[in-house]
């Protein structure tokens, strides 16, 4: 049966891609507001507790990594079969999906069994951040089957042009979070005070509801795809696919935890209040990143939606547009951060040491937004044309080959007020090396793409 045409193949372009984005720059905002509200309530119990949250964050950045990195390999793959019309390829994208969800929570299980204590040992030996840090990590890697659930069906949802409803599901779950979250920590309405632990109890809890409440919408709404087992069995074949785009994705973002356990090494070794300043940085970022991210996820189903139906013009619109918009939030963030730095950190009970070590720090790594918004969205570019390898490259030499060396030499050589602009310098080598790939692409693919009415 033929499908009708999606409306990513024949609305306005700006309007289709504010259609798209918007409501998941919403949801990523609400997103960016709990991730603070945590750290906000955790940094009221000590400073001890903050940095315990920073140290365990590489963890959960890996486990973010599994899920958002597998969703978009199902995304690109999936958007890409409804723009060919194909419906029972879809239906398999989908399914494969869901269960390598599921692989993906198993394997975290594991690593918060039986390398939380390894973990944790190998950046602090203060048995009270140790204390903290496990009880956090441990809550959130072995209920994490609510963040793989929800990320995925959340993907189907985007991918077939339901922003909207997607949304509404990250919503439900954040604002879950932050009700629970002083509840559980301070041991309201009778309830025990579980400090460090009730803040990762009230993330899980909001993650599995959103994860139900998500799932519920696909079988109800989502008609253009269906998740059965039975009818669509694993396929390793699929999911080889699934990972030919997602794998770069997973790596791009699992480098990330890479690089924040190698900042927090390099902090702990001046003070725990340097790791908490950073834990802080990547808390505040997020406003400014979030709602990049939700443009791109916007984005990205157009892309591959009409790399599929073969229209060049609206996929060069589609990217002129997203970049705008992102270079656009990124400068907004960056005149926040530049002017107003103290007062961030003191939404986080910052101390006297905290602020002078925080303020410059804050000012200096935000130099890097405005180059990080056209990297973004020419990375997300390389992933709907199913060349995700592209943006691995350029997140390797940023974060490994170049942040961390740079961040090393610059704490030895100029100390800690110096580490900071590392961020920057990396962002500056990301952006020159973006556009090499971007010529690249465009050359080779986005030209020859026939345009069809």
């Amino acid at each position: 049966m033929e499908l009708k045409e999606n409306k990513m193949g024949v609305m306005p372009v700006n309007r289709l891609l504010l259609n798209m984005s918007l409501p998941m720059m919403l949801s990523m905002l609400v997103q960016a507001l709990y991730n603070i509200v945590d750290s906000i309530f955790v940094s009221k119990i000590s400073e001890d507790a903050l940095t315990a949250v920073s140290l365990v964050f590489p963890i959960q950045t890996l486990m973010i990594a599994f899920a958002i990195g597998t969703g978009v390999g199902v995304n690109a793959l999936l958007s890409r079969s409804l723009g060919e019309k194909n419906t029972e390829r879809a239906n398999q994208v989908a399914t494969n999906g869901m269960f390598l969800a599921f692989a993906g929570y198993v394997l975290f299980v594991l690593i918060g069994i039986f390398l939380t204590d390894v973990f944790l040992r190998s950046q602090t030996d203060s048995e009270v951040i140790m204390r903290y840090g496990m009880s956090y990590m441990r809550i959130c890697c072995i209920c994490s089957i609510g963040m793989f659930v929800q990320a995925m069906a959340e993907k189907l949802l985007q991918s077939t042009g339901k922003t909207v409803l997607a949304m509404v599901t990250q919503m439900t779950g954040a604002v879950i979070n932050i009700v629970l979250d002083p509840i559980l920590i301070f041991g309201y309405f009778g309830l025990p005070r579980m400090e460090v632990a009730g803040a990762a109890a009230a993330t899980v809890i909001g993650q599995c509801v959103a994860a139900v409440f998500a799932v519920v919408l696909n079988q109800l709404k989502n008609k253009e795809i269906r998740v059965s087992f039975r009818k669509s069995p694993v396929n390793f074949g699929m999911i080889k696919e699934i990972y030919r785009v997602g794998i770069p994705s997973i790596i791009m973002q699992a480098i990330g935890s890479v690089m924040t356990y190698g900042m927090n090494l390099i902090l702990m070794s001046f003070s725990s209040t340097a790791a908490a300043v950073f834990g802080a940085y990547f808390k505040l970022q997020s406003f400014v990143f979030m709602p990049v991210f939700g443009l791109n996820n916007g984005m990205v189903p157009i892309m591959a939606y009409n790399y599929g139906a073969g229209k060049r013009s609206r996929m060069i619109q589609t990217i002129k547009l997203s970049a705008a918009y992102a270079v656009g939030l990124m400068a907004v963030g960056f005149l926040v951060f530049q002017i107003i730095p103290g007062r961030l950190l003191l939404l986080f009970e910052a101390s006297e040491d905290m602020l002078k070590i925080g303020e410059p720090a804050l000012r200096a790594i935000s130099c890097c937004f405005i180059p990080a918004g056209f990297s973004i969205v020419v990375g997300s570019v390389f992933q709907a044309l199913g060349k995700a390898f592209y943006s691995m490259i350029v997140s390797i030499a940023r974060q490994l080959l170049v942040l961390l060396p740079a961040a090393y030499l610059l704490a030895k050589l100029l100390g800690l007020d110096a580490v900071w602009f590392a961020f920057p310098i990396a962002e500056v080598f990301s952006l020159g090396l973006s556009v090499l790939f971007f010529i690249r692409i465009y050359r080779t693919i986005i030209q020859h793409v026939a345009d069809e009415v």
